[in-house]
């Protein structure tokens, strides 16, 4: 069977590990004689008594053990469960190494940054774009899928026009290196594949095809057909008509950003991003040279972000950006690693489970409107509401009725992402506009026929106190 339509189950192991009690027994299941698959052994997860998942594994599998699979359409995932994963092994001293999640990650996003592929003098080195694909190519080999997110036009667009890096500050000279780079780009990433029977396919998407939601629809089926065909999809923002130069924030400003929504998309195991140092870095007196690198976060907080400020001297991220990234991802139900690029064969040694880089565990799924609601959207308006609506929206799980909005701000048509705030101010959620701003201005302009409902319920997303920060910054 494909391994498209199967998703790996993800247990919540966090949850698990937080109940404290729970137990593996070893297990064998003889297959059917009539059946190609070998026996499988493996053991049973049981937490506080309740059987938690099968973990399974097979003589003849060339990945480590603890494999459990399920069985999910194409289309979009959009249980409100938790996707759960069950790989996470018991070590003797009672310990679990959240490493072995990594072994059996199965659809991965690997995100180079642009402090990867080149090299010291900020020029393409393509001799590090072949060790990624030859990297990339064992993973495939050992039934992974992969998606790569590569920067890397700008710099080698500039390199072919001799534009020196002084004049990228200027929108319209960023975008024409974009447009001559890319082509660079595939024709180096193409050239680095084709020794392993590879081929590569370029994606460039823009903020539309993740704020709209029938592009965003469209994206994962290209992707969902790019992965079954045995390509590789190589991602980029199309920088050519990008809108990072205007004052309205976009969906993604750095392609570690673009990685992480790309993950969310297609339901993808791990997320990578590679990028020119060791990982998340801690220093407890600000002394980056005795600094350590923090091999596992469990949670993205404020003192981590204050430890992470800056950008990348070569690209538009930094680790200020990766942990955005990690945060989407988390929440999505991924795995996130941080690790050097430039360390030889970083992706292989992740993927068997040793300890390089940071790993982000992931925490509690979100399902799959409410991922595209948090973090694929373009904000279009702005509507404040009375006190009674914003209660029955916050406590009653209601619709909100266009009765109980008392001011609106921005231009947006029907369809379009709108936020919503208390009569204090406060962002309490944003969702989707069943009407235009005109019509909306309109009837509470009137004073009269204000019946009707401005956003359904299905279709609006409460933001918490943390997530409410996300928004005001535009993360």
């Amino acid at each position: 069977m494909a391994l498209s339509s199967h998703v790996v189950v993800r247990h919540a192991y966090l949850q698990i590990l937080a109940a404290g009690d729970y137990e593996l027994r070893e297990f064998t299941e003889k297959s059917n004689n009539a059946s190609p698959l070998p026996s499988q052994r493996g053991f049973l997860l049981t937490v506080k008594g309740k059987v938690a998942g099968r973990i399974r594994s097979s003589r003849e599998s060339r990945l480590a053990p603890s494999v459990v699979r399920e069985e999910q359409e194409d289309a979009d995932d959009e249980r409100d469960s938790p996707a759960v994963w069950s790989a996470a092994t018991k070590m003797n001293d009672g310990s679990i190494n959240h490493r072995a999640l990594l072994v059996n990650a199965r659809r991965l996003v690997i995100k180079v940054g642009t402090g990867v592929v080149c090299n010291a003098e900020n020029e393409f080195d393509p001799l590090q774009a072949a060790a990624i694909a030859s990297s990339i190519a064992l993973l495939i080999n050992e039934g992974r899928q992969v998606v790569l997110v590569s920067s890397g036009a700008v710099t080698l667009g500039a390199a072919e026009l001799g534009i020196h890096r002084s004049r990228l500050k200027e929108a319209s000279v960023t975008r024409a290196c974009a447009a001559v780079g890319q082509c660079k780009l595939m024709q180096a990433y193409a050239e680095s594949f084709l020794p392993h029977g590879i081929k590569v396919a370029q994606v460039l998407v823009t903020e539309d095809d993740f704020s709209d939601l029938k592009r965003y629809s469209i994206l994962r089926q290209t992707f969902e057909r790019l992965l079954k065909l045995g390509a590789v999809p190589i991602v980029n923002e199309n920088d050519t008509v990008t809108n990072i130069y205007t004052e309205q924030a976009p969906v993604f400003r750095d392609n570690d950003r673009l990685a992480a929504l790309v993950l969310s998309k297609l339901d993808a195991d791990a997320l990578v991003l590679l990028s020119n140092v060791d990982g998340l870095l801690y220093s407890p007196n600000g002394d980056l040279s005795n600094s350590t690198v923090v091999t596992m976060v469990t949670e993205i907080t404020a003192a981590i972000r204050d430890s992470a400020r800056g950008t990348s001297a070569t690209g538009r991220g930094g680790m200020t950006a990766k942990l955005d990234a990690a945060e989407i991802a988390m929440q999505a139900g991924g795995m996130v690693v941080i690790a050097n690029g430039k360390t030889s064969g970083i992706l292989e040694r992740a993927f068997q489970g040793e300890e390089v880089g940071t790993l982000f565990l992931p925490g509690t799924r979100m399902a799959g409107k409410r991922r595209w609601l948090a973090f694929a959207t373009t904000v279009r308006g702005h509507a404040t509401i009375n006190a009674n609506a914003a209660k029955a929206l916050l406590h009653r799980q209601a619709s909100l009725l266009i009765s109980g909005v008392t001011a609106c701000e921005g231009e947006f048509s029907a369809g379009q992402v709108i936020v919503v705030s208390d009569p204090e101010g406060n962002i309490i959620g944003k969702g989707i506009a069943e009407l235009g701003s005109q019509q909306l201005a309109a009837k509470l302009s009137s004073g009269e026929n204000r019946r009707g409902v401005l956003v359904r319920r299905e279709n609006f997303l409460i933001l918490s106190a943390k997530e409410t920060d996300v928004q005001r910054s535009g993360i």
